[in-house]
């Protein structure tokens, strides 16, 4: 079994929103997907939060603070 990445679990949250939104499942089956979901969606937070932190980690000052200033992009 492939190891599940932040890709796989968002592509598979993907597909569950729009089995529900079909409106062709039971409510076991709803209720199923809703708790399949759940997991993917606390599973993409998780590595989000950690990746967050990561590029803190990285974006020190020259006194080794976290430089936290807003992400401008060019445009």
């Amino acid at each position: 079994m492939a190891k599940k990445t932040f890709e796989s679990a968002l592509k598979q949250l993907e597909i569950i929103v729009k089995e529900m939104e079909s409106g062709d499942l039971t409510l076991e089956q709803a209720v199923k997907k809703y708790e399949e979901g759940i997991a993917n969606s606390r599973f993409c937070l998780e590595i989000l939060d950690k990746t967050e932190q990561k590029i803190t980690q990285l974006t020190m000052d020259a006194d080794g603070k976290p430089d936290v200033s807003d992400f401008k992009e060019d445009l």
